[in-house]
């Protein structure tokens, strides 16, 4: 390895579609893609059918050597990584806390991409969170990895903005593609010693744990912002949801308005062409995609089409 210039041995964790764009940035670059590790393969859809993990299949399409242990502590797993002789680990969402003994094997440590400005949104789920708290900025970390959840050394930051009615799905894919631009120049700067890590602000420092389904229930007497951000923080999931006559309705987009009149909250006020006005504590707010269940995600204009749907109906 040759710190300034050459080629470094780089063994990638990773499983989401989120890993990807970072992983086919560092097959194009400089350094040697030794190995991906990732999640086994999970039974998914209806006849629970073993599915790879995104990043497994992104790795056999440029034939890189895959590895999927059950959990990361497995003594034959760090063996095989002492065998490999990283000089440096990269970690995208890889769904598993590396012990001691990984991280303590390559000579260059184990850095880390996370899509939120740390200290803020350690976790699980920070993107979502980012939305749901109504955040304006966002963005990615490259930090150093350690012990403690996301508490490592911050090597670089980019900040993004947040775009009004931004869905988590949206931001996610942004975040993706930033997350890989900024995790090259990292080791870029890395390797010309250019970059110097700084310690998080533990005072600073707050979570974003892993959201459950029942997270999205709608209470409509919360205000109109807090609803929608709601709403664009859980699309696609696990989706915000409600209910009209007694049957589930998901909600994936949605802008928040004041409103000069009292109506009672959940009450569907007006319906036009691409939105659905729903009454809310301190206004109303406008839902633009909805979904039944077993049927696809439409825009108002299709689901009215299908649903008999009409102002004075309550949700909730």
């Amino acid at each position: 390895m040759d710190a300034q210039t050459g080629e470094w041995r780089i063994l990638f964790f990773g499983t989401p579609s989120f890993a990807s764009p970072s992983l086919e940035a560092l097959i194009k670059s400089e350094d040697k893609i030794i190995g991906i590790a990732t999640q086994p393969d999970r039974p998914k859809g209806r006849g629970k059918k073993l599915s790879p993990p995104p990043i497994k299949l992104l790795a056999k399409e440029h034939n890189l050597s895959i590895y999927q242990p059950k959990i990361a502590r497995d003594k034959e797993f760090i063996n095989l990584i002492r065998d490999l002789k990283p000089d440096l680990i990269v970690i995208v969402a890889y769904g598993q806390i590396l012990p001691k003994e990984i991280l303590n094997i390559p000579a260059l440590g184990a850095i880390c991409v996370h899509p939120s400005l740390l200290p803020k949104y350690r976790g699980a789920a920070p993107i979502n969170w980012a939305i749901i708290n109504g955040e304006r900025v966002t963005g990615v970390t490259i930090f150093k990895i350690c012990e403690k959840l996301d508490s490592g050394d911050i090597v670089l930051q980019r900040a993004i903005e947040v775009s009004p009615g931004e869905t988590a799905g949206e931001l996610h894919d942004r975040l993706a593609e930033m997350g890989a631009k900024v995790l090259l120049d990292a080791i870029r700067g890395m390797k010309r010693g250019t970059l110097h890590a700084v310690h998080q602000d533990e005072s600073l420092a707050t979570y974003a744990p892993r959201l459950r389904k029942e997270d999205g229930l709608i209470n409509w007497s919360r205000p109109a912002k807090a609803i929608a951000n709601l709403i664009c923080g859980l699309a696609p999931w696990p989706s915000a949801y409600t209910y009209l006559d007694g049957e589930l309705l998901k909600l994936f987009k949605a802008r928040g308005i004041s409103l000069d009149r009292e109506v009672q909250p959940g009450t569907i006020l007006e319906i036009d062409s691409t939105t659905i006005k729903v009454a809310v504590k301190d206004g109303a707010v406008l839902i633009e995609e909805l979904q039944r269940p077993g049927k696809k995600r439409l825009k108002v204009s299709e689901f009215v089409k299908g649903y008999p749907i009409s102002p004075g109906k309550r949700l909730g």
